[in-house]
């Protein structure tokens, strides 16, 4: 085994004249074999039997998915953790900050900054509860022999499995996966998911850094975000490209569901189909989360610009409000058809929706000046939303929401 061992060092073995071998075989591992073995065969002969014995190709590649992943996931998890860090950061610095609520991409409502990152923060902590999960017991050791069987290695199969599983760290399935495919379904699931939640933050930036809108900007670099032919431009480059990558990682995750109807005992196309689809997967699940770390933990706000166009509807986006407390008087049908119509003259005559109020003889009636102003407050009518944050940023320290 120790002439075995030494010899296994990627430095000595050519990966393209490997590659090119395995085009035969169909995969590279019988390439690979051979070169390890005519290496140790010139030590030791005798060492040289035991080169990759009782297993197959897609033991090899399997286990080697394996490892890639858990490697992979790590990097991964780093730059999630520093992306629920800075969503934290956001949440809290920003609960009470002010901004307009859009929904079907019109103004809806006021809500704050806070909440809206401190929606990102509980699907980034989901994702990571996902990928933590998938990281500590979703992975195995691969070691199944020709067909799933381990004949070769008579009764010492259980045995080679079990010190096979410790000696990689991986945990130890408890039948060969050749064509169960469920832990690389996991594995697409929960890249899919992070994508997913990465791809929703970095859609939110895009469009808050709209010249039009302007209520945020990625932190700024030399040259980042520049055009070559608009020197004004300050395009949100790593939301944007986070963004292309979580797309790729959607369907390339698709293409591994595709990949579990798979035949008895060893597959003919769709173990093959995963294997690129998988290494892509996770180098752009990877590569989309350090951009939106990137971007979140720099992201300049700008609470004026969010109060700015908080006032762009003419206080209609507190209509609503209006409309609540004056049905206590009007009762709800007579306040809403009161609210709507002087909603529609100051849409007509562009004014603020203040002006038609006061001059409603019905609303003087019921509402004064004073109670007008306070239900056109945006402030005052937030509702739970500071409560969301702390409920969110209590999850984020581990903490019961109340």
């Amino acid at each position: 085994a120790e002439s075995i061992v030494r010899l296994c060092d990627a430095d000595l073995f050519d990966p393209g004249e490997i590659g090119q071998a395995g085009r035969a075989a169909g995969n590279p591992v019988p390439a690979l074999v051979r070169a390890l073995t005519g290496k140790v065969s010139a030590t030791s002969k005798d060492a040289a039997r035991h080169v990759h014995r009782g297993a197959t190709s897609q033991d090899i590649t399997d286990t080697a998915a394996m490892l890639v992943s858990r490697r992979t996931l790590d990097l991964i998890l780093v730059e999630v953790d520093g992306i629920a860090g800075a969503c934290a950061r956001l949440a809290e610095e920003h609960r009470d900050t002010l901004m307009a609520g859009r929904t079907l991409l019109q103004q809806a409502l006021p809500t704050t900054f806070g909440l809206k990152a401190a929606g990102w923060l509980v699907s980034v902590l989901e994702a990571r509860r996902r990928l933590r999960g998938l990281r500590g017991s979703g992975l195995a050791a691969q070691l199944g022999g020709a067909a799933g069987t381990l004949a070769s290695l008579g009764d010492s199969g259980l045995l080679v499995l079990r010190e096979f599983a410790l000696e990689l760290g991986l945990p130890e399935p408890p039948v060969p996966w050749h064509t169960d495919r469920t832990r690389i379904s996991a594995i697409a699931d929960a890249l899919s998911l992070l994508a997913g939640v990465l791809a929703k933050i970095s859609q939110d930036i895009i469009l808050l850094a709209q010249t039009e809108v302007g209520e945020v900007a990625e932190p700024a670099g030399a040259g980042r975000g520049g055009s070559s032919t608009l020197p004004h431009k300050r395009n949100p480059i790593l939301s944007v490209t986070a963004a292309a990558n979580a797309r790729r990682v959607q369907d390339l995750a698709r293409t591994l569901k595709a990949a579990m109807a798979q035949e008895h005992e060893r597959a003919a196309g769709a173990w093959h189909s995963e294997w690129e689809a998988l290494s892509d997967a996770l180098a752009l699940a990877g590569g989309a989360a350090a951009n939106v770390r990137e971007a979140t933990a720099g992201l300049e706000v700008f609470p004026e610009k969010m109060l700015e166009n908080l006032g762009a509807t003419k206080g209609m986006l507190l209509a609503e409000n209006v409309t609540t407390v004056a049905s206590e008087k009007l009762g709800r049908l007579k306040a809403h058809d009161l609210v709507e119509a002087a909603c529609r003259r100051a849409l007509k005559h562009g004014k603020h929706l203040r002006e038609e109020l006061l001059q409603d003889a019905e609303i003087r009636e019921v509402l004064s000046e004073g109670e007008i102003d306070a239900a056109l407050d945006p402030a005052g009518y937030l509702g739970s939303a500071g409560s969301f944050v702390d409920r969110a940023l209590k999850l984020y320290r581990g903490e019961e929401p109340s």
